[in-house]
């Protein structure tokens, strides 16, 4: 029997109106610090995170501003924030510059083109990956995991020495030789960016959390592999899937140097490469800069709008599973 039984009120502490069961003073006094504790660390945090917000959207409003000065007024020193006259017509005199509809065209399809191959094959090859047994799966998915590692600039000889000595295109031989193989060509834009490792390994994770009773349940019922690929286990990764396509639409969108080595006609060219137009040699016309360059932001902010649910729900969960 335990020692700490406890003992009615006594007939004095009722008539007072003392409580039956009254607290120990030492609860009330350990109560109130922990609530202190977190409310200042939200504190804390809240400030942390608005600072960091305005410092990264810093950068924009100085450009949107920029773009709607005069060059007199961008030259001037002290620098000013808001304009003493607002020139809208910067915009317009800088459409007018360069052909930025080819640009913005050539821009488009090359990233929709890119970003369409690297959700489907990157889904393919991680659904291999994570849900199909074969003889080396672990190191071919540690050499995908390898190239992540690998810097881009690295990458950058080998690839246009591939697309200079593609076999049997531009007047090549079979050897590659002899011809301009895939340069200033779409298959140069297009094909070197059309799979990513990290897409590969982001939908590899995703697909290992799906629960395997379902590919097992569609198996019994007769279905192929791809179609248990495609119509069962895919369609449950949408936020992987959105996460993949805005992340690689942003890359191609904003790639400058692949697209300024693999072409040299200017119906090739791209946004990123129109915007050098503004940029000589002694001189640079900041104000339309600053106006392409915010006709350029304009499709990646819309595109994140409509996609940043999906993008959070992709990015977290990938840390929390990986």
């Amino acid at each position: 029997m335990s020692s700490q039984t406890a003992t009615p009120p006594n007939n004095d502490a009722l008539q007072q109106g003392a409580p039956l069961h009254p607290q120990p003073p030492h609860h009330r006094r350990t109560a109130r610090p922990p609530r202190r504790r977190v409310k200042a660390s939200r504190v804390v945090l809240y400030a942390t995170l608005t600072a960091g917000s305005l410092f990264m959207v810093l950068p924009f409003v100085w450009m949107l501003l920029t773009s709607l000065k005069t060059p007199v007024e961008i030259a001037s020193f002290p620098p000013t924030w808001i304009p003493r006259e607002w020139r809208f017509e910067n915009y317009l005199e800088a459409l007018r510059a360069a052909p930025f509809g080819y640009y913005f065209r050539n821009s488009l399809f090359i990233s929709l083109g890119q970003t369409t191959g690297t959700v489907v094959f990157g889904a393919m090859t991680g659904y291999a990956l994570a849900r199909m047994r074969f003889r080396g799966r672990e190191l071919v998915f540690l050499l995908f995991i390898s190239m992540m590692m690998v810097p881009t600039y690295v990458k950058v000889l080998p690839q246009f020495l591939m697309m200079k000595m593609m076999p049997l295109f531009g007047g090549n031989d079979w050897l590659g030789q002899g011809g301009t193989g895939w340069l200033d060509t779409w298959w140069a834009l297009i094909i070197p960016g059309g799979i990513s490792p990290f897409a590969i390994f982001l939908f590899r994770q995703f697909y290992l959390t799906l629960p395997r009773d379902l590919e097992e349940a569609a198996r019994i019922d007769g279905m192929s592999e791809f179609g248990i690929f495609a119509r069962i286990m895919t369609p449950l990764i949408k936020p992987a899937i959105a996460t993949v396509a805005l992340l690689q639409f942003q890359n191609s969108w904003n790639n400058f140097l692949w697209p300024l080595l693999v072409t040299t006609r200017q119906d090739l060219r791209v946004i990123q490469l129109g915007l050098a137009v503004f940029q000589q040699s002694e001189t640079t016309a900041w104000a339309y800069l600053m106006a392409g360059t915010t006709l350029a932001t304009i499709p990646m902010v819309l595109l994140f709008l409509f996609a940043q649910r999906y993008f959070v729900q992709g990015l977290s969960g990938v840390a929390v599973k990986g």
